[in-house]
């Protein structure tokens, strides 16, 4: 998977174990950073079920477990 911004991101618990509950990701940017081999930070925006951004966030996830979402998708995750 090809990450880009303004890529819709579903994260739960296949990314990384802290996210118990999915939530929805819009990225800004992959950050350059040093990392385990396939886990990537990304910086960007969660969102609430509407879309509308609550809180920037960096958060660091396994790339393989990170789930697109269409553009312009709506709902619960």
């Amino acid at each position: 998977m090809t990450l880009r911004a303004g890529d819709l991101l579903r994260i739960d618990r296949a990314a990384s174990v802290q996210f118990v509950e999915p939530m929805l990701f819009r990225l800004i940017r992959v950050l350059d950073w040093v990392t385990y081999d396939g886990w990537v930070w990304l910086d960007g925006y969660q969102l609430n079920a509407k879309g509308d951004a609550v809180a920037r966030r960096s958060i660091f996830v396994q790339k393989a477990g990170l789930a697109a979402l269409a553009q312009g998708w709506r709902g619960t995750p």
